[in-house]
């Protein structure tokens, strides 16, 4: 029978390809040039890894900035509807103590009250909150105003004695310092020396504290 093998098929099947001992005996790669490529696929590593990271801090700025214009959207509309909400509180301090007789008064009473209710649990679900510190607490220049100084027994230096009117904070930024009453609180330079910093001045640049208005 006659070989129908290819007269150039190599004994170990290589079929036509170089014999394996010619294979074996190619050249190495140069040095240099696997050290030029190293570093060129580590700069273009560095690269993409910078382009990504920039690209992710700019998603996240975005997001941020989004945030925000909904967050703080409603500031304006909050702030006018504060002094409704004032007054509303003050209707509740004028409002009779004790039981009402008068059906009428006191059917208006309530309605008022659950108005009043109503209107903070709306300021609280958006994310607008009091700020009513009780006699006693420690003044925030940042979320309080001090207008003027009132001593009181047993209530150490920089102490809240009184609320004058509630403030109202949005998501941790204050919308509306509360007024309030302090006890006396030396300041932080020698006495009587002139450009005296204020002891009720916000501590970290705000605008939410202010001197004591001596004028109250």
């Amino acid at each position: 029978m006659v070989d129908q093998t290819s007269e150039h098929e190599s004994p170990n099947g290589l079929g036509g390809g170089e014999p394996a001992d010619e294979l074996d005996s190619a050249p190495a790669p140069d040095g240099e040039l696997i050290s030029r490529l190293t570093s060129e696929n580590a700069a273009l590593r560095e690269q993409v890894l910078r382009y990504a990271a920039e690209a992710d801090n700019t998603k996240r700025r975005a997001e941020r900035e989004a945030n925000d214009a909904r967050a703080y959207a409603i500031q304006r509309f909050a702030r006018d509807l504060l002094d409704a909400a004032d007054n509303l509180a003050r209707a509740l301090q004028a409002a009779p103590k004790g039981e009402v007789s008068d059906p009428a008064v006191k059917n208006l009473l309530i309605g008022v009250e659950m108005t009043e209710k109503a209107l903070q649990t709306a300021f609280e679900r958006n994310g607008l909150k009091k700020v009513h510190p009780e006699p006693g607490a420690k003044f925030d220049p940042n979320l309080h105003q001090a207008m003027l100084e009132q001593p009181a027994d047993g209530l150490p230096p920089g102490s809240v004695t009184a609320v004058m009117q509630s403030g109202y904070e949005l998501f941790g930024r204050i919308v509306r310092p509360a007024l309030v009453a302090v006890t006396p609180k030396a300041a932080a330079s020698t006495a009587g020396a002139e450009g005296a910093a204020s002891p009720y001045a916000p501590q970290d640049g705000g605008a939410a504290g202010a001197q004591v208005d001596q004028r109250a």
